[in-house]
């Protein structure tokens, strides 16, 4: 009986997954994607920058190195790591969000989404199947850049955990950003407005939140909060991890600080602070930033199977 329940296990898991990828509506948008040149032009330019961006840093470093005793030649595989997490941290903001923000509304738009509904799909595989569509096209994005970080590798100064931890981020980002453009599809009437909503909320996250921290910053420092008082003790000590939750919804600012925990403090989990004559235990930002968005995609995907159930009810 048991030896049953054991094979019947993996079956089901099995049949799940296959369950997923013979999903109509995502075999319909990888096929349409595939055939088409926007696909296979966007792959090109996608590998071009990065080619572009390696090529530039390499020729940084080697122009550094020719002054004798210079160091920044040692940390060159570092630079061009840090070039190609660039490009993809645009890749997962911008170019991710771009595909799912016209995936329910472009349907509205073409008045095809109610005979999508009148069909046996429900509305989680109806999500589930434009989001898997995207994201198969974005993890082709990322795949294809890895022989290019190789190139890293052979200059040295670059580790498995920075490439692994950096490329787990940038998957949860990917998958939070993409439902946070489907939900806007979803909940917008126009793909115009979906779209605009989309790049708002990314542009905020990625560039706003920043500048709203170091904003708060100097009008803390302005206000005489650092002056060495046991109040001013207690609002340090809050700020730090402000500043550290805030961190955590950023991807490059996680990606930075979690590498100056790694390097500086030799650590991957946390690390121990002090301030004044208080011991804080700072935990690394790449812990809250998955424990964030990963809570962020389950209340998006909620949100955008509530929205597209809504429409079959009307």
């Amino acid at each position: 009986m048991a030896e049953t329940t054991s094979n019947t296990r993996p079956a089901a898991f099995r049949g799940k997954l296959s369950g997923i990828f013979s999903n109509p509506v995502t075999v319909k948008e990888l096929r349409s994607r595939m055939r088409g040149r926007r696909a296979f032009v966007v792959l090109t330019l996608y590998l071009l920058v990065l080619s572009a961006a390696i090529i530039f840093v390499n020729l940084v470093y080697v122009s550094s190195g020719s002054y004798p005793g210079n160091t920044m030649t040692r940390t060159a595989g570092k630079g061009l790591f840090a070039a190609i997490l660039g490009v993809q941290v645009l890749l997962v903001t911008f170019i991710g969000p771009a595909f799912t923000a016209a995936a329910v509304s472009g349907e509205r738009e073409r008045q095809t989404l109610d005979l999508l509904r009148t069909t046996l799909l429900s509305a989680d595989a109806f999500v589930l199947g434009k989001l898997i569509s995207s994201l198969s096209y974005i993890l082709l994005l990322v795949v294809v850049s890895i022989p290019l970080q190789s190139i890293a590798f052979l200059l040295g100064g670059l580790s498995g955990v920075e490439l692994i931890l950096s490329q787990v981020l940038i998957l949860i980002a990917a998958i939070t950003y993409a439902l946070y453009g489907l939900w806007c599809s979803a909940a917008m009437r126009s793909t115009l407005t979906a779209t605009v909503a989309t790049f708002s909320g990314t542009l905020f996250v990625t560039f706003g939140i920043p500048t709203i921290a170091f904003i708060g910053l100097l009008i803390f420092g302005s206000m005489g909060f650092m002056t060495g008082s046991s109040l001013t003790t207690s609002v340090e000590i809050a700020l730090v991890y402000i500043g550290l939750a805030l961190a955590a919804t950023n991807l490059p600012a996680t990606l930075l600080i979690s590498e100056i925990f790694l390097l500086e403090r030799d650590t991957l989990i946390g690390a121990t602070e002090t301030i004044v004559t208080r011991s804080l235990w700072l935990p690394s930002p790449w812990i809250l930033f998955i424990i964030f968005h990963v809570a962020a995609a389950i209340i998006f995907y909620i949100a955008a199977v509530r929205r597209v159930r809504r429409v079959s009810d009307v």
